[in-house]
């Protein structure tokens, strides 16, 4: 009896590991579809389903925390490549692939979700586009760290990089090292504008071993001889959340919002949405991937001297400095 009891178990756990993985319901594969293209999947796993998400061409499109998804997700016309992709609660990754034809003419991009509160850029607006194919980049090591005094750590930043890319043309940065937690910043210059005070940061990036990234920080500063706004965000990786940086308090603050470390070797979409006051830096919001999410918080700004504009980006090292690349694209700063 008891043999037959074991017996039993065990094809019920087969059975039940049998059916693991992903379901595309819509579309099918190889099918030829009209856009927006209607997704219909579900994920099921032995462990709670976490997530899913929908990559066209291995650049992430949808993302939802559930065990299914029912969504339209508009995908220029030819063909292309799908994944569909789910995560249980202990890390395990399912994913089906399948081959796609979208019929029609190519679509207008769809337009990134703007926050509560943000007024679409006016005509008049000033758009610095493909920031990451411009010459002059500044960085430092030491200068990253904590009160601008942190430890060296080995850096570099490549440009021009033809694969992977979205537009022939990306910047690679790397970071490695042997202190622990050192940290790399790169900032490029993009003359004053004392004026402004809507910022719209947009960014694709792609990382490899995100796991041993501590940190990932994406920045804009902007002075006016009065004030310094620091417009600073980072996904805090092992710390699980976004943050924002407290300007005058000059700290991180955690705004309750997740961030994981970010699926390695696709693109991934970050915008920002940032206002000024005449003394105070405001939050408005970010979207990441596809989903918006609303920060709504402001901190008064510090004093300076100079006039400036620029972008920034971040890498921070792990307790063994662990080496890892981040590749940046498409970057975009618009302010008015």
């Amino acid at each position: 009896m008891k043999n037959a009891i074991r017996l039993l178990i065990a094809t019920l756990t087969l059975a039940t590991a049998s059916f693991a993985g992903v379901t595309v319901s819509s579309p099918t594969a190889g099918s030829t579809a009209g856009s927006p293209v209607h997704f219909v999947a579900s994920a099921t796993s032995a462990n709670p389903i976490t997530a899913m998400r929908i990559y066209v061409d291995s650049i992430s499109v949808y993302l939802i925390s559930a065990s299914s998804l029912n969504t339209s997700v508009t995908v220029s016309a030819g063909t292309h490549s799908v994944v569909v992709q789910a995560w249980d609660s202990t890390g395990a990754v399912f994913k089906t692939a399948l081959n796609l034809t979208v019929s029609g003419t190519t679509p207008s991009p769809t337009p990134t979700p703007t926050p509560v509160g943000f007024p679409a850029p006016p005509s008049t607006a000033v758009v610095k586009s493909n920031i990451d194919q411009m010459t002059g980049w500044a960085s430092c090591t030491v200068c990253a760290g904590a009160n601008a005094n942190g430890p060296v750590a080995t850096y570099s930043m490549v440009e021009n990089q033809a694969s992977p890319s979205l537009d022939g043309a990306s910047a690679k940065f790397s970071i490695s090292g042997t202190t622990p937690y050192s940290d790399a910043l790169w900032w490029k210059q993009l003359g004053a504008a004392d004026t402004a005070t809507h910022l719209k940061y947009d960014v694709a990036f792609y990382i490899t071993n995100p796991g041993v990234s501590q940190a990932l920080e994406f920045d804009n500063n902007q002075s006016n001889a009065m004030h310094k706004f620091i417009y600073g965000t980072q996904c805090n990786i092992k710390g699980g959340h976004w943050d924002v940086w407290g300007n005058a308090a000059g700290n991180w603050i955690s705004t309750g919002i997740a961030c994981s470390a970010p699926t390695a070797f696709v693109w991934h979409h970050l915008t920002w949405e940032f206002q000024r006051t005449s003394t105070n830096v405001i939050f408005v919001g970010f979207t990441y991937d596809g989903v918006t999410h609303y920060v709504n918080r402001s901190y008064p700004a510090r004093s300076s001297t100079v006039h400036e504009m620029n972008v920034a980006f971040q890498m921070d090292g792990d307790f063994a400095m662990h080496a890892y690349s981040t590749w940046l694209d498409r970057v975009t700063l618009t302010y008015w």
